[in-house]
């Protein structure tokens, strides 16, 4: 059933890295929810897996002095939902981290493979782009920083070279969550345990007044072949008034944005549909956070 030729362990980044380079084709094996999938679909034979689940570096949650919202890439999402910092400061993510799959997968499957799959659907992607996440990628030349919205090229694809970096941490820089409030909300056939049909993530910042946005950032998942930002409809709604118009803006602006294609799971209206009504409702609930009131 799972056709694995060999397997290793790393202790270290670098001892990762010097496992990728001597092995080509080798594939990094934290959680293992995905590659295990994979291997029973018979996707994946003669699999040479690196684990990287004893490499410290990569494990926890810190605030960095400047303020920086440090995750490491494999933190597994039961932890980011019960940390306290995520909690305090990005209480989004920590919902996001609750929707993943079963409370059994939770407590293995991490964040980093979650964003590393590349998959459109991930549920950790649409709160980290609306909040300008940004990545560190170790190589054997040193960390590059990547924004997350540079991250993924296609379905499954990212800008990850493969078999000579790895993904360390997930950044989220202390401007980009101070004074900012967010919301995820996830469309599924079920209510438990399902892979996205379509999910909605709005994170705002309100002026003092609390009665027009200054700045809002709005992304979705399976909505295109890329979770992605509508960075025409952020522009045209900053500044505005929290009514009404506002939200026909927002309603009317992102299905201009979006790409997303008929499916097993939904057909393309459908998805269009969500598009309008699961941004809405992020941003209502985004805009209750901040104390805002929205006029209708």
């Amino acid at each position: 059933m799972y056709d694995i030729k060999e397997t290793y362990r790393a202790h270290s980044i670098e001892e990762a890295l010097a496992l990728l380079e001597g092995h080509p084709g080798a594939v990094l094996v934290n959680g293992g929810t995905d590659v295990m999938i994979r291997m029973k679909e018979g996707k994946l034979t003669d699999a040479v897996l690196i684990s990287i689940m004893d490499v410290p570096e990569i494990i926890g949650i810190s605030l960095r002095e400047n303020g920086d919202i440090a995750i490491g890439a494999g933190t597994c999402f039961q932890d980011i939902y019960h940390n306290e910092v995520i909690r305090g400061a990005v209480p989004a993510l920590a919902h996001a981290a609750n929707q993943v799959g079963s409370p059994q997968i939770r407590h293995v499957a991490t964040i980093g493979g979650n964003l590393c799959n590349g998959a459109v659907s991930a549920d950790s992607v649409p709160i980290l782009l609306a909040m300008n996440a940004e990545l560190e990628l170790a190589g054997a030349q040193g960390t590059r920083r990547v924004a997350l919205t540079q991250f993924h090229t296609g379905p499954g694809k990212t800008v990850l070279q493969k078999g000579r970096e790895l993904l360390t941490t997930i950044v989220i820089p202390k401007e980009e969550y101070a004074g900012r409030y967010g919301s995820y909300i996830k469309f599924g056939q079920r209510n438990a345990m399902e892979i996205a049909t379509l999910g909605a993530a709005v994170c705002l910042k309100l002026q003092a007044n609390k009665t027009r946005l200054e700045d809002i950032r709005i992304a979705f998942s399976v909505a295109g072949p890329t979770p992605l930002r509508c960075a025409k409809t952020e522009a045209a709604l900053k500044g505005m008034a929290l009514t009404g118009d506002m939200v026909k803006a927002l309603r009317q602006g992102v299905i201009q944005e979006v790409q997303p294609r008929d499916s097993w799971r939904a057909s393309k209206q459908l998805r269009l549909q969500l598009v309008k009504e699961l941004g809405e409702r992020a941003l209502r609930q985004a805009a209750e956070e901040a104390g805002g009131t929205i006029h209708d």
